[in-house]
């Protein structure tokens, strides 16, 4: 992939970066495998909450109707697929109304949501049509940039239809309207292990799901909370987007930068790419990027998509710039030689030029990253010590 936004056009400050950042490696954001990892066996797919919600409707609804409880109902998937799920519980319930259960199978994704009881309960209302709403463990919408009603619930656009095609089918024509309530037990647990709260969701999980179907270590789910996570920014009016590879170099890039509010830290993973992108997409002023020496290196080498197994490491690239700060050629040899970016760090800092050495390793990301929006975005990059606690070199205005 190589300069997606063009020329240094626009109403976008200059990045700060040196003149001579402009040149630099072809910038490439390589696709994902279908898995992360390679497995002896296929890897077994899973539903998303948005399907499973979908089939709990339908089971309570057709409860509804028929007065009677299904033990299997089957549902469509956005492609048109059809798909039968067993019905944990359905009851009949007073009011009239009923109640159903599915429960979530993710298959071999590391779901937080695995196991979680997908609860439908399903009234008559007065008026036609399907009124959708969320109970206990789904959670309240509180902040814009989610494409979702503020203080309605997390309940995304294709499972809302997905449930109300599904109380549709059960319906069948019969011109009564009902309430559909989808609730998850000890879905405000399950939350805290995600980042909705950050997001400005509060409560409980989202009810999530595009195709329908979880794949088993779809990074498309990480790749679109990043993304999501970018607009919510935007939608808050900040404009400094700060990019960090995980917990531990959030933590340090929040005590470097304590000004800013916790919705600018982004744990950006592997998919620095589609943040930018986002970024610039939004009009964003700056990005900034806190990170540790192996994301990095991968980073100035120009790849903006970091997965292990789409792109490795360039000690070479840490030999020469070890050669650009002074560093003998022994040291040089050492640092192409390298078995990892930390062991190249190690050398660095034992030779007394971890800093000049990190700095131009920082200046080289910035560059790429200033090349790769375009010249939109100013750019700042910091590397930490790998208990991400430490600012040991940087490029841009600290």
């Amino acid at each position: 992939m190589t300069e997606p936004y063009g020329g240094a056009g626009g109403d976008r400050p200059a990045p700060a970066v040196p003149p001579e950042a402009a040149a630099g490696p072809e910038l490439r954001e390589p696709d994902m495998p279908r898995t992360m990892k390679t497995r002896p066996k296929a890897l077994r797919t899973g539903w998303t909450t948005g399907t499973c919600a979908s089939a709990a409707a339908k089971a309570a609804t057709l409860a509804l109707v028929e007065r009677r409880a299904r033990d299997w109902v089957e549902v469509a998937l956005p492609s048109g697929r059809r798909v039968t799920f067993a019905v944990e519980r359905c009851a009949l319930r007073d009011g009239p109304r009923a109640e159903a259960v599915v429960v979530k199978d993710a298959g071999d994704d590391p779901d937080v949501t695995h196991g979680a009881h997908l609860t439908a309960t399903v009234s008559w209302r007065d008026e036609p049509g399907v009124e959708l709403d969320g109970g206990v463990g789904v959670g309240v919408v509180t902040k814009p940039g989610l494409g979702l009603e503020l203080g309605g619930p997390a309940i995304n656009p294709v499972p809302r239809r997905m449930i109300t095609q599904a109380v549709e089918e059960a319906l069948d024509g019969r011109g009564r309207g009902v309430r559909v309530v989808i609730s998850v037990p000890g879905g405000e647990r399950m939350a805290r292990k995600t980042t909705n709260a950050r997001l400005g969701i509060l409560g409980g999980i989202s009810i999530l799901g595009t195709t329908g179907i979880v794949r088993p270590f779809s990074t498309a789910s990480w790749r679109a909370s990043v993304e999501q996570a970018v607009s919510v920014m935007a939608a808050q009016g900040e404009d400094t987007l700060v990019l960090c590879t995980g917990g531990r170099t959030e933590k340090g890039a929040m005590g470097l930068l304590p000004h800013l509010p916790e919705v600018c830290f982004v744990e950006v993973g592997d998919f620095t790419g589609a943040a930018v992108r986002r970024a610039v997409e939004h009009g964003l002023r700056e990005v900034v990027f806190v990170g540790m020496a192996g994301k990095l290196t991968k980073l100035a080498a120009g790849v903006l998509m970091t997965h292990y197994t789409r792109s490795k490491v360039s000690t070479a690239l840490l030999g020469e710039i070890t050669r650009a700060v002074g560093g003998t050629e022994e040291l040089a040899a050492e640092v192409d030689a390298a078995n990892t970016a930390r062991h190249a760090y190690e050398l660095w800092e034992a030779a007394g030029l971890l800093e000049p050495a990190g700095d131009e390793l920082c200046r080289r990301v910035a560059g790429v990253l200033a090349r790769f929006s375009g010249h939109r975005l100013a750019v700042r990059v910091a590397m930490v010590d790998f208990t991400g606690g430490r600012r040991v070199a940087a490029a841009g205005a600290w």
